[in-house]
């Protein structure tokens, strides 16, 4: 690594990249493309470490002091800018590379469209009630960069990782990566399937066979992509046994492989609601035996994890109608296995930012079981658009979450759910989808009972 680093991106990413950098020793820039930027509140988030800040325009001086470039996930590689830096010849990586490079220890790394912070967090809570040294980082909302330099020999580090983060790795390698699931997402961003699918396992470019692997076996993309894998492999399924690996069979987790079959846990001895869920327990629970974990410390952990907050997270009852944030289902699939969890008749709020998905799929799960599509944000066109093509009418518009809270309390009846599940990410109307899901709380929390 040079000596001068270019940090790209001013949010959390950038933050932790600059902070852990200006230890170390090294000159850093901090360039973002947003001259609305205020140089003050940017240097106040950095808490004192040491950079030159650069708003607005990239220019060739930037270029000629700079050794190499840390991009933030949120950042397009085919960003202009982005293509200014490629051209200048400089390299660039990922925050979770630049982590990597100085972190010790041991580390496990789970991506997948859906599943990943919940899935993340039980795993980084298993392993912090097993080793007491853990670390639990990445797209979950620590970056990976504000950690490293606490690491030590024996810490282990569970990192969620987002394709976006994936893009840019060079010799990034978990000892244990988990891929939950793979399906439509971010396709503005990566344009098609295959190019999302490459870069989502990239997560495994240089594991050996001293690693692991854990795959959700009812996942086509991913059953093929294992059974080619040079790696060992660890499944999980929802459906049928595996040859080696986690299984659901009558609401009871089972471990089978090496010649052994044992009992993990029956679902009904732990907190999180649906099937999703099930596989992102099964997927840690391989995750913490491939990394030697006790059986104990797994069970334990189980019976005491909380779901991640705005992950169908019960917020309140109020007048006998129950209220979930589920904020974070940012695209369909998630939608789609929120709306699966549910069990009474549900006022569902959607819609928000375009990121080129389809709704088809999400529609067709409603079943009679939605009874009203409240809809806002960009989208709110085209999803009920979809809906009346597909047979579901009782939809109404609304613009702001205010609104749609208020619509929802005069909607559901006692004994019945108001789940918000968006389907959409939150930009537009919302900083992020945490923002979204506060802003619901504070809303639902608020009203009469």
């Amino acid at each position: 690594m040079g000596s001068k680093v270019l940090v790209v991106g001013a949010g959390i990413s950038g933050i932790g990249a600059v902070s852990m950098l200006a230890k170390t020793g090294k000159k850093v820039i901090l360039y973002d493309g947003n001259d609305k930027l205020d140089p003050k509140q940017v240097r106040e988030r950095l808490n004192g470490a040491s950079c030159e800040i650069v708003l607005g325009e990239l220019t060739e001086e930037v270029l000629q002091q700079s050794d190499m470039a840390v991009i933030s996930p949120g950042i397009s590689l085919e960003t202009p800018f982005v293509e200014q830096i490629k051209e200048a010849g400089i390299q660039i990586w990922s925050e979770i590379e630049l982590a990597y490079r100085y972190a010790k220890g041991h580390l496990i790394a789970i991506t997948g469209t859906n599943g990943k912070t919940t899935t993340t967090a039980l795993t980084g809570q298993i392993m912090k009630n097993w080793v007491g040294d853990a670390f639990t980082v990445g797209n979950i909302g620590t970056a990976y960069t504000s950690a490293a330099l606490d690491t030590t020999p024996d810490s282990i580090t569970t990192a969620e990782v987002s394709s976006f983060q994936l893009e840019s790795i060079v010799e990034f390698h978990p000892q244990v990566s988990a891929i939950l699931n793979i399906t439509p997402d971010h396709l503005n961003r990566h344009h098609t399937m295959e190019e999302y699918t490459r870069v989502k396992e990239l997560v495994t470019k240089n594991q050996t066979k001293d690693d692991t692997c854990v795959l959700n076996y009812e996942d086509a993309r991913l059953r093929a992509f294992g059974e080619q894998l040079e790696i060992p492999v660890m499944w999980f399924s929802s459906k049928q046994k595996v040859e080696k690996g986690l299984y659901l069979k009558d609401d009871v987790i089972w471990y089978t492989g090496d010649g052994e079959e044992y009992e993990i846990l029956p679902v009904a001895e732990q907190n999180l609601i649906g099937v999703h869920n099930y596989e992102n327990i099964m997927a840690a629970v391989g995750i913490a035996l491939a990394m030697g974990t006790p059986l104990d410390v797994i069970r334990k952990t189980l019976r005491e994890f909380k779901a991640v907050e705005h992950r169908i997270e019960y917020v309140a009852t109020k007048n006998g109608v129950r209220y979930y944030d589920d904020s974070k289902g940012t695209n369909v699939d998630a939608a789609i296995q929120a709306v699966k969890a549910m069990t009474t008749p549900t006022v569902l709020i959607g819609g928000g930012y375009d990121k080129g998905a389809e709704y088809d799929e999400w529609i067709n799960e409603f079943h009679g079981k939605i009874k009203l599509l409240v809809l806002m944000g960009q989208t709110r066109d085209k999803i009920a658009e979809t809906a009346r093509r597909l047979g579901m009418n009782n939809i109404c518009f609304v613009d702001s979450m205010e609104e749609a809270v208020q619509v929802c309390a005069k909607t559901a009846l006692p004994g019945e759910t108001v789940l918000l599940s968006p389907a959409c990410a939150s930009w537009g109307m919302f900083k992020n989808y945490e923002q979204r899901g506060d802003i619901f709380k504070e809303l639902v929390r608020a009203l009469a009972d």
